[in-house]
């Protein structure tokens, strides 16, 4: 049988080599003699910090010893939450998520933990160590997965923001975990979780989702607005969970929403219907600065759209506006160039309208579009990456079909390996299908660098899926 190594040997083992005094050794490392004497003898334990500075003064990594923490003070002990909560902080500080995972495992067989973590993870969350405070919700939602808790919810609802990113595919299956726990959330926290769940679908193209989201969302925001203003007295609940805007704001952004949709269809006469309701917020109660900021917001945003529903509908006389529009509106926001200007190359398309002195006069931002900076705002984390590859697209598509074949290829390229870094397989696709169109005009390093993907992507999807093709 193997004997499980301990801090108080290796520390006993390293004072006989060093030839230090328990003394000399507390002085060292700033620890009372008596504490170090307990700890080598065993006949005391020892809290994180203790730790931390024994290790410091063996002249050893931090952290060098948290494993050996977890197996000596903490599995198979009665849990100790006085000790347990800041080992698991400092956990978090040095990235140590295995230490983190064995504390779970070890403790988390008793319910009556689960507040105290849930506190923990909530902290960490707020911190931006969103790593560790995973591995927490993860941990609390398997012990109380027949629990039909709000708590439960909240867990549900982190581990789906944390874990939402590049891949489409995985961002699918998150989404349809976490929609079955939005019910059980506060009727305020709903608000943000269904518009996150209404964005995120919106990136996976999946309209009757976003239609579904949208008009859920309205309904809850509507009820909430009304009590807010009918009832004087009641305190003012979206003060207490802190909706991430203006309560008013979740019944524009749902016709916003529906507006969408409705685009997405070729339904444009109803779009336009949606975005005039959104552009009319004279219900609005509120007439504080903040309030005239998100109203101004959504009429700005009304504008552009009706431009775009218009453009779409094959209306190109408003081309001209639409370019001005976009350029006064969007001076310092290149998530909302981006936008813009793929509306502006899907009509181009569609319609087969000369844009090149567009494209001229926004050379620089589009040329900084493939550097927009990270963000933790789901519409900005999922719909802008998803604009990005289909504006890729557009574009190759624009240039291939006029024969600016340098330029179509290279935005292929670029739109190729967005849509697989995003898992979107009817954007990669698309793409296969254009460059194959036109891979007459293609110069052998392109031809190269595109079947050199179609087979890294290919190796990819065998290791992913262990799958691989054999002979019978």
């Amino acid at each position: 049988m193997e004997i499980t190594p301990t801090i108080r040997a290796e520390l006993d083992r390293y004072l006989k080599q060093e030839g230090l005094s328990i003394a000399q050794f507390g002085n060292l490392s700033g620890i009372n003699r008596g504490i170090v004497s307990g700890i080598v003898t065993g006949n005391k334990s020892m809290s994180v910090n203790q730790l931390d500075r024994i290790t410091e003064a063996m002249g050893l990594p931090e952290g060098y010893f948290y494993d050996l923490f977890v197996e000596n003070y903490i599995i198979d002990f009665p849990p100790n939450m006085r000790r347990i909560e800041p080992f698991l902080y400092r956990s978090a500080e040095l990235n140590k998520l295995d230490a983190i995972r064995r504390v779970m495992g070890a403790i988390m067989d008793n319910l009556l933990y689960s507040l105290k973590l849930f506190d923990i993870a909530e902290a960490l969350f707020a911190q931006g160590r969103h790593a560790a405070a995973l591995l927490l919700y993860e941990g609390i939602a398997e012990a109380e997965k027949y629990q039909h808790s709000e708590r439960l919810a909240v867990c549900q609802y982190r581990i789906f923001t944390i874990q939402i990113g590049d891949d489409q595919s995985r961002n699918l299956r998150g989404s349809a975990i976490f929609e079955a726990f939005v019910e059980r959330l506060d009727e305020i926290d709903q608000l943000d979780a269904l518009k996150d769940l209404a964005n995120v679908y919106r990136s996976l193209r999946k309209w009757d989702k976003v239609d579904e989201m949208a008009r859920k969302m309205r309904g809850k925001a509507e009820v909430q607005y009304s009590m807010k203003h009918q009832q004087k007295n009641r305190k003012n609940r979206e003060h207490e969970k802190g909706t991430r805007g203006p309560l008013f704001g979740y019944i524009a952004y749902a016709d916003l929403l529906c507006a969408s949709v409705c685009e997405a269809q070729g339904d444009y006469q109803q779009a336009l219907q949606y975005t005039y309701a959104y552009a009319d917020l004279d219900w609005v109660k509120e007439t504080d600065e903040d309030t005239k900021h998100w109203v101004n917001l959504f009429k700005d945003w009304a504008e552009g759209n009706t431009y775009v529903n218009k453009l779409l509908s094959g209306d190109t006389s408003v081309l001209p506006e639409y370019v001005e529009y976009i350029l006064v509106t969007s001076i310092a926001n290149n998530n909302e160039k981006l936008s813009k200007l793929l509306n502006v190359m899907i009509a181009a398309n569609r319609y087969g309208i000369d844009v090149d002195d567009v494209l001229l006069r926004f050379e620089t931002d589009i040329n900084s579009f493939s550097h927009l900076p990270a963000s933790t705002d789901i519409y900005t984390q999922q719909v802008i990456p998803d604009y990005f590859a289909w504006f890729g697209y557009e574009m190759a598509h624009y240039y291939l079909h006029r024969g600016v074949y340098s330029d179509g290829f290279k935005y292929l390229m670029n739109a190729m390996v967005k849509a697989n870094i995003l898992n979107n397989e009817t954007y990669f696709i698309n793409c296969m299908g254009l460059f194959l169109h036109f891979q007459d005009y293609a110069v052998p390093e392109t031809k190269a660098g595109f079947f050199n993907l179609i087979e890294k992507v290919w190796l990819s999807n065998v290791k992913k899926n262990g799958t691989a093709n054999r002979c019978e």
